[in-house]
């Protein structure tokens, strides 16, 4: 068996901080539903890093509405890819909400929508195709779809009025992480695309990378103003593919797949200058404030120094041998320290992670004045 580190960064927590949030004055707004939370609201767009059980009832093998999944999770197996929480769960505790944002599968009264909904669908990429080999899903488009659903629930409780909704928007935060599936369940899956052939690695980043563009735009225009975007993590190095991959003939010494890695770090430095260009102003997205996450130096990192983080994984728990995207039913996946999630991160790093971080040593209140620059993770060393 192979064994290796499985984690996602989670540096995301530092970025409260560039938000800060501000009353609308002289309007009335519904009452909030969670006292002392840092935003009215808080919406989530991804894969199955972040979906909390959209996938439950579709017909798909990217599902996880069943043990192992869940087992240390107060609610069981609720769709989660994980055995926890995921990082997104945590984010809205930070935020100050007492209960985890709901999935747009189930979320339709209006004062439930009001706090936030997480669309995240487990497959789902920024192209359309991407995912299918795995059955139904949402894409991103379909996501931001669902999203114009629940703005036109959102616009009749405020009556028709466009303005005051857009106050309210313009006060929330959205989650955006997406791109992983478009390498793994996409470009580098030749048995079931052609874009790995029909494109270059450059060409296909800038593809991904336009699509993505109006795919953020179309959110803006929907009333985000708050966002975050995350870069494609460093998934030449998960488990899946270190079961798979043999390094023969690889000058940089690496157990990962490092042509995946190359390939995402394309698209990473085009998501960074992307950011760069919304922020800069002019009539593009106005009012708009990107952040950017910089997933893949946190995963590196957490796999070039797992034992400070107390993680190892044993790739091929349940007779996976680390090539399914689902876990078996299998006790040992409860082994410490150890997790049969082959694509995706355990609670114990999430939470070794999460505390080692100074936010997390931080009174609430002073969240806003750790930072104020978009390229924190940069800054950081």
């Amino acid at each position: 068996m192979t064994s290796g580190i499985c984690t996602i960064g989670l540096a995301i927590f530092s970025t409260l901080a560039l938000f800060g949030s501000k009353a609308i004055m002289g309007q009335r707004l519904p009452p909030p539903q969670v006292q002392n939370a840092q935003v009215p609201c808080f919406f989530i767009f991804g894969d199955s890093l972040v979906d909390n059980g959209n996938n439950n009832g579709m017909l798909t093998l990217a599902r996880a509405n069943y043990r192992p999944y869940g087992i240390d999770f107060p609610l069981g197996a609720t769709g989660r890819f994980t055995n926890g929480q995921t990082y997104v769960d945590a984010l809205a505790r930070l935020l100050g909400f007492r209960n985890f944002i709901p999935p747009f599968a189930r979320a339709r009264a209006p004062r439930e929508v009001l706090r936030g909904v997480n669309f995240a669908s487990g497959a789902a990429g920024i192209r359309e195709e991407t995912g299918n080999n795995l059955g139904n899903h949402a894409s991103m488009n379909q996501q931001l779809n669902n999203f114009g659903s629940v703005v036109q629930v959102m616009l009749r409780y405020f009556r028709g009025d466009t303005s005051l909704l857009n106050s309210y928007l313009g006060r929330c935060i959205f989650f955006s992480g997406m791109g992983s599936n478009d390498y793994l369940n996409n470009y580098f899956m030749s048995n079931f695309y052609t874009t790995g052939s029909d494109y270059t690695p450059e060409a296909f980043a800038s593809l991904l990378l336009q699509d993505y563009a109006n795919q953020l735009a179309k959110l803006h225009a929907m009333g985000a103003r708050k966002v975050i975007v995350t870069s494609v993590g460093q998934i030449g190095c998960i488990p899946y593919q270190l079961a798979r991959y043999t390094n023969n003939n690889n000058t940089k010494n690496s157990r990962c797949n490092e042509k995946i890695n190359d390939a995402v770090s394309m698209f990473n430095s085009g998501l960074k200058r992307l950011v760069q260009r919304f922020n800069a102003g002019g009539t593009e997205l106005p009012g708009a404030k990107f952040v950017y996450l910089d997933f893949y130096k946190s995963t590196s990192d957490l796999y070039l120094n797992s034992s400070q983080y107390g993680t190892k994984v044993v790739v091929g728990l349940g007779g996976t041998t680390g090539k399914s995207h689902a876990c078996r039913r299998s006790s040992r996946a409860r082994t410490a320290g150890s997790t049969c999630f082959g694509m995706h991160s355990i609670r114990r790093s999430l939470r070794m992670c999460c505390w080692r971080s100074r936010l997390f040593r931080t009174k609430p209140s002073l969240i806003p004045s750790i930072s104020n620059n978009w390229l924190w993770l940069e800054k950081d060393n």
